[in-house]
């Protein structure tokens, strides 16, 4: 996932710098175009609350819910590249940037609510949980991420919550998402994420 990968890029980029060394670089990078994102429009929701989710309506739900964490992702990277190069976003770009963030955070609150308060079907409740765990702190990670770049080329170092980012770690990563995947196949649910489409 590319989450992960961009997450330990920066880690490493924040371990190499020095405050006493400036690096130089001659190449010009591409500024990503915003101009033709869309903000997806559709995120996981149900109005469901103590009802019984047969098996089918249960795969939908995770299908749902994974390719619109993926579909919002995808939507935006460009924007965090935009940030992580120390340039700013205009009005327009910065309320699509929002827009996004508040649908990350919607479409994760929705879908844990979903599998808190309904009986979900045999063999469903601890994968769902451990799907839910692992999406919503891949987001929260690269959110506090990108916060520790700001405070780093703020000069402002007390603000870095590392202990935060390695907690997450221990959700995030590869053996998690493959117990995930290994779920996925068990049960055919066919999406987006982890790049399987």
């Amino acid at each position: 996932m590319r989450k992960i990968f961009y997450s330990i890029f920066i880690i490493f980029v924040l371990s190499a710098c020095s405050g006493e060394e400036n690096i130089d670089t001659t190449e010009e990078d591409e500024t990503p175009l915003t101009t033709n994102i869309e903000i997806p429009s559709t995120i996981f929701t149900s109005e469901k609350n103590n009802s019984t989710i047969e098996e089918e309506e249960m795969k939908l739900s995770i299908k749902t819910y994974l390719d619109s964490s993926e579909e919002l992702d995808n939507a935006i990277y460009p924007f965090e590249e935009i940030l992580d190069a120390d340039e700013e976003l205009n009005k327009s770009e910065l309320e699509k940037f929002h827009g996004i963030n508040k649908l990350i955070k919607e479409n994760d609150e929705n879908f844990s609510n979903y599998i808190l308060n309904n009986t979900l079907p045999e063999g469903y409740q601890e994968e769902s949980e451990r799907i839910s765990r692992y999406i919503t702190a891949s987001n929260e990670y690269i959110q506090e991420l990108n916060q520790m770049l700001d405070n780093v080329s703020e000069g402002n170092f007390s603000e870095i919550d590392v202990g935060s980012l390695i907690d997450k770690s221990g959700v995030v990563n590869g053996k998690e998402q493959k117990k995930i995947e290994d779920f996925l196949d068990k049960k055919k649910i066919q999406t987006k994420a982890f790049g399987r489409e």
